[in-house]
């Protein structure tokens, strides 16, 4: 039983049923036989009970409070669980069933590829910079999104008549106008809903896109992007900076010891 505990709690042997698991996963998107399809869903189910046990067994050994204090072992959990709807399809087929709703779900073992992070190294330190990243720039990011939502309801009155494909309603506008936005149709979307204007409404229109394409896409997104990758790069700085600021103290304790020898000498 103890062996079975170390080898559930191994990186090394969890890696490598990731690999595995996401092998059967990936093969599960091509057209197979209903055959080859049964097994392939079997060993993944039979994946996900590993997980589980995983999961058991680490809760065994920590204690479920000092468990759910790792950030990875909720994630972990919250993935096992969605995949459980999966496991009870193997055994009672949802044609008999009333399972359906759950069988959404299954689309959850995707995530499992998510564990792979926790393998990267340095991630912990990556997240870290995301999270104070996200923190930075939250304004920003509400401000460029305050500004396509009015963008968007004002495009939507615009051109709603004209092209309801992409300005049809608000929504349908706050999409197309943040692919503007993102250099993303800035040229097609414009072609394609003013090609039978006259050439009055077709110069402003472009004009008009012209406009949304350097405050939003050019100016709005590169602001967003700097400010992201500034407060990323900080994070690192300041560390930098924890480290020599240190290492100068420690420098000054020495100097000033070698001052007192001298003295004392």
């Amino acid at each position: 039983m103890k062996k079975i505990k170390e080898l559930f709690v191994n990186d090394s042997f969890i890696l490598v049923v990731i690999i595995l698991n996401s092998i059967t996963i990936f093969v599960q998107g091509f057209d197979i036989s209903h055959l080859a399809h049964r097994i392939i869903v079997s060993i993944d189910v039979l994946f996900t009970l590993i997980f589980a046990i995983e999961m058991l067994v680490k809760i065994n050994i920590l204690g479920f409070k000092k468990y759910a204090e790792s950030g990875w072992n909720k994630l972990d959990a919250l993935l096992v669980i969605l995949a459980l709807p999966s496991v009870i399809d193997l055994f009672i087929p949802s044609a008999v069933t009333d399972l359906h709703f759950l069988l959404v779900f299954r689309i959850s073992r995707v995530f499992k590829f998510f564990r792979f992070l926790k393998f990267i190294p340095g991630i912990n330190q990556i997240i870290k910079g995301v999270k104070i990243a996200l923190k930075d720039s939250v304004l920003i990011l509400l401000g460029f999104a305050i500004y396509n939502f009015v963008t968007a309801v004002f495009s939507c009155y615009l051109f709603k008549d004209i092209s309801p494909e992409y300005f049809g309603d608000p929504i349908k506008s706050f999409y197309s106008t943040f692919k503007v936005f993102t250099v993303e149709g800035w040229y097609e979307i414009p072609e394609e809903i003013l090609k039978d204007s006259s050439d009055i409404v077709s110069f402003f229109g472009k004009a008009y896109f012209i406009i949304i394409l350097m405050t939003g896409g050019i100016l709005g997104l590169s602001l967003v992007n700097s400010i992201f990758v500034d407060a990323m790069v900080s994070d690192n700085n300041d560390d930098l900076i924890e480290k020599v600021e240190a290492l100068e103290k420690k420098v000054d304790i020495l100097i000033q010891e070698l001052i007192n020898n001298k003295k004392t000498e």
